[in-house]
């Protein structure tokens, strides 16, 4: 999830933006529009992608709006998607646990209503020639770096739990640049996530290693991304809430068992991306939002432990967060058994 004169004017730009969508929800706020549904709004938090076809499933299918919702889907911007939910700019939106964590940390008060993905699915990633299998073999590389003191702290630990050398990485800020370019030219190795990038490549015919975090590091098992709110929604307005999450999961739930008719939905929602990507991706992605959990969208208090004592330990966060109110299982859908 990147960041001179013009990029302070398109922040400004799109924060009045999206102050303006949550104001025209508020004015008609609380109650019904025409259709006697209630206006919401939704962030994304990076350009669409299989991480949120759920949504665009739920509202093309009509489960918005069976559960008495208008969903306005929001695209990104740089003042950045916690900001906006808890500053009450957005209803729901997508987060992922680790940025939560932080947000809640710095005063945010922000919740996570469900995960989309059950575990992990990023990577520490590099063209095949390179034999980078494992921690040990980050030592002597260059590591393609967002430029943040998180993705110091995850390369640290998953160095330090395998044995390696960190100081011996060679850290290159490339900031958002495209991967395919950069590990041609600048770096042996960066951290994105399989389901897209992974699946790319594929399509591009390069061969690449994927180190997961997952699996070198309990700790690093970040539930990412998961669906977001604020403490006041879930306060004062649960039942909408619960309208919206129970819609939510009925996408997502559509999208395990229907992969391929799922991507034709995000595809023709978002032409600009490629559809055979998305097909390719969605087919792979939909095997990991459940996962090996019972129900989607559940996530475990000892998840959460982890990732909070990893943070600690590297001084990302400064206290711990308040974990009963950082997360909850109440509005998921009962497991039909």
């Amino acid at each position: 999830m990147r960041y001179g004169s013009l990029l302070l004017v398109a922040m400004v730009f799109i924060f009045l933006t999206a102050c303006q969508h949550k104001e025209q929800a508020n004015d008609e706020s609380n109650s019904s529009n025409e259709e006697g549904l209630t206006p919401v709004s939704f962030m994304l938090e990076w350009t669409p992608n299989t991480n949120h076809t759920g949504i665009y499933v739920a509202q093309e299918k009509g489960y918005f709006e069976e559960a008495g919702l208008e969903v306005d889907i929001m695209l990104p911007g740089e003042a950045g998607t916690e900001q906006l939910i808890a500053s009450e700019k957005a209803d729901f939106g997508m987060s992922v646990q680790e940025h939560l964590t932080i947000a809640r940390d710095e005063g945010m008060p922000l919740v996570s209503i469900a995960a989309i993905m059950q575990h992990n699915t990023a990577g520490y990633t590099s063209d095949k020639d390179l034999d980078i299998n494992n921690p040990k073999d980050f030592e002597g590389k260059t590591f393609g770096a967002v430029g943040n003191d998180l993705e110091q702290a995850i390369m640290q630990t998953i160095m330090k739990e395998n044995d390696a050398d960190f100081s011996k990485v060679d850290f290159k800020n490339i900031g958002d640049a495209d991967f395919f370019a950069a590990i041609k030219k600048d770096i042996d190795f960066s951290l994105v996530y399989e389901g897209w990038t992974g699946k790319e490549a594929e399509l591009r015919n390069q061969d690449l290693n994927m180190v997961y975090l997952k699996d070198f590091s309990e700790a690093l098992d970040f539930y990412t991304p998961v669906l977001a709110t604020s403490e006041s929604m879930v306060e004062d307005q649960p039942e909408q809430v619960e309208a919206f999450v129970h819609a939510a999961v009925k996408g997502y739930e559509f999208a395990i068992e229907h992969p391929e008719e799922a991507a034709e939905i995000l595809s023709e929602k978002e032409p600009d991306l490629n559809p055979d990507l998305v097909q390719r991706s969605q087919a792979w992605v939909s095997e990991k939002y459940r996962d090996d959990s019972a129900q989607f969208g559940v996530q475990e208090e000892d998840r959460w432990k982890k990732v909070e004592a990893f943070m600690l330990d590297y001084d990302i966060i400064e206290e711990p967060i308040q974990k009963d109110q950082a997360f909850t299982n109440e509005f998921l859908p009962t497991k039909k058994e």
